[in-house]
C-alpha cells in the first residue's frame, strides 16, 4: 500500500516518502523566513504559517501509520488542505513584502513541486482496488 512513484517499492518509514521529505524541507524553510517576520506577527502569520507547514508533513506520516487505505487518503487529502494554506500564507507574506523576492520565489517553487507530488500520490492511492 504504501509506495511513491512509478515502481512500487518497499518503504520502510513516512521518511522514506519524497513527498514527505519535501513537505519537511518547506517546513523547516517556512520556520527560517518566518524567524525574520515581524515580532508583532508571532501570533499571525508567522504562527499560521508554521503551523500550517508542520500540518503538511504531520498528516502525510499519519496517514501512512494509519495502514488502511481510506485513512491514509484522508489523511493525504487534510495535508493537501493545509499546503494550500501555506500557499495563501506564501502570498500574502510576499504581498506584505515581509518575504525577499529571492524567498518567495524557493517557497512558490518548492511548495508547487509537493502539490504536485502529493496529488499524484492520491490520484495513485485511489486508482487502485481495495484490497
Amino acid at each position: 500500500m504504501h509506495s511513491q512513484g512509478s515502481a512500487v517499492e518497499k518503504l520502510d518509514s513516512y521518511r522514506d516518502l519524497i513527498v514527505w521529505q519535501r513537505a519537511r524541507d518547506l517546513s523547516l524553510i517556512c520556520y527560517r523566513v518566518t524567524s525574520a517576520f515581524p515580532a508583532d506577527e508571532k501570533f499571525g502569520l508567522t504562527g499560521q504559517l508554521r503551523r500550517a507547514a508542520v500540518s503538511v508533513c504531520a498528516n502525510i506520516a499519519e496517514g501512512y501509520g494509519r495502514f488502511s487505505r481510506p485513512d491514509y487518503l484522508r489523511h493525504l487529502r487534510i495535508a493537501h488542505g493545509s499546503l494550500m494554506e501555506v500557499s495563501v500564507c506564501i502570498e500574502l507574506a510576499g504581498s506584505l513584502k515581509m518575504l525577499p523576492p529571492s524567498d518567495h520565489k524557493a517557497l512558490d517553487s518548492l511548495h508547487d513541486e509537493t502539490s504536485r507530488m502529493l496529488r499524484a500520490l492520491i490520484r495513485k492511492l485511489e486508482s487502485r482496488s481495495t484490497p
